[in-house]
């Protein structure tokens, strides 16, 4: 058996084991599979760029002629030094293809096979995890801690510290794939270079209004309680590539702004001053939904609203087949709560 535990694979990654020639990347993080993938063609040969040392093969290839894996497999360089060949599942059966060469690997030669999303299973999958000579590497929605240790990473890598506040909001903006996280932390470093900590103000500048704008529709539409916008306005964000991750990740930032907001109107500031001292500040092409929000959310309930969201979250992280399902339902469930409350 040699499906690798989620915490071991970034071990495996660092030094691949070479009595394990064959390895099935997948997941649902596409970029977290890309990142891993990458890392092992860079480990598995000198020069990733050069064709006689790598090999590409498309899953459809593979369905059509699947003895083409095994013969790459055993090709040898032309001109000598380390040799892999990288395979793209894609949405075709590739199992026979796999199956061939695990019946007869390669000591010289690793291969790397990309793939999507497996069910438990899926024949690619099952075949890899229970191969010899073979490893299966899952690649999930980075939880909390891995994002703490990505912007560690990063900031270590451009000679920057971070304030706390400012860490805490990245946090909440980052999540759902693992490149989109990387790259919003180094768009944030490049913008930061040249000073020494990064602030709450820079993330803000940065990371948050790059990453809420997509999502302002489904968002407003589920805390002002407009239910037949939010399937549309949710399709709208996830066709535009928003993750379901990053769709409830900004919910729970905005529902954090509008328990401020919702504070500052009970102490006596009208709707329109507390949403002008918003953090951030409400734009005006969002406050008449905001505005509704303001008018029939209470602050208990907004708490109520957050700890639902977190828990949404949560759920999505142990369930990452239903992520989607699951954002969905819960912003129809807020847009359903802030209804009843209006009425």
């Amino acid at each position: 058996m040699t499906a690798i535990k989620s915490s071991d694979v970034d071990r495996f990654i660092a030094r691949p084991d070479p009595s394990l020639p064959i390895v099935l990347v997948f997941g649902p993080d596409a970029g977290l599979v890309r990142e891993r993938v990458d890392a092992l063609v860079r480990a598995s040969v000198d020069d990733p760029n050069d064709p006689f040392a790598l090999a590409r093969i498309e899953g459809e290839d593979l369905a059509g002629n699947p003895a083409r894996l095994v013969e790459e497999a055993h090709t040898v360089p032309l001109f000598g030094g380390r040799r892999a060949v990288l395979v793209k599942a894609g949405s075709r059966n590739i199992a026979a293809a796999v199956e061939t060469v695990i019946a007869s690997p390669s000591n010289e030669c690793r291969v790397i096979i990309e793939a999507g999303d497996l069910r438990k299973t899926a024949p690619l999958r099952t075949l890899c995890e229970k191969a010899k000579v073979a490893a299966a590497l899952p690649c999930y929605a980075d939880n909390e801690r891995d994002l703490a240790r990505l912007i560690d990473e990063e900031m270590r890598a451009s000679s920057l510290t971070i304030a706390p506040d400012a860490r805490a909001a990245l946090l909440a903006l980052l999540g759902g794939d693992r490149l989109a996280s990387r790259n919003e932390i180094r768009k944030l470093t490049l913008y930061a270079k040249g000073a020494a900590r990064i602030e709450l103000a820079d993330v803000m500048a940065v990371v948050a209004d790059a990453s809420a704008l997509a999502l302002d529709g489904v968002i407003d539409a589920a805390f002002a309680g407009r239910t037949a916008e939010v399937e549309t306005e949710f399709s709208k964000a996830r066709a535009g590539g928003s993750s379901p991750a990053a769709i409830v990740s900004a919910a729970i930032r905005q529902v954090s702004n509008l328990h401020k907001m919702k504070l500052a109107v009970d102490s006596g500031d009208s709707i329109e001053f507390a949403m002008k001292r918003g953090a951030p500040p409400v734009h005006f092409t969002r406050e008449k939904p905001v505005g509704e929000a303001l008018r029939v959310w209470a602050p208990a309930r907004l708490l109520r609203a957050m700890e639902q969201l977190a828990e949404a979250s949560l759920d999505m992280r142990r369930n990452a087949a239903l992520a989607e399902t699951i954002a969905q339902r819960t912003l129809l469930s807020i847009a359903v709560s802030a209804r009843r409350q209006d009425s």
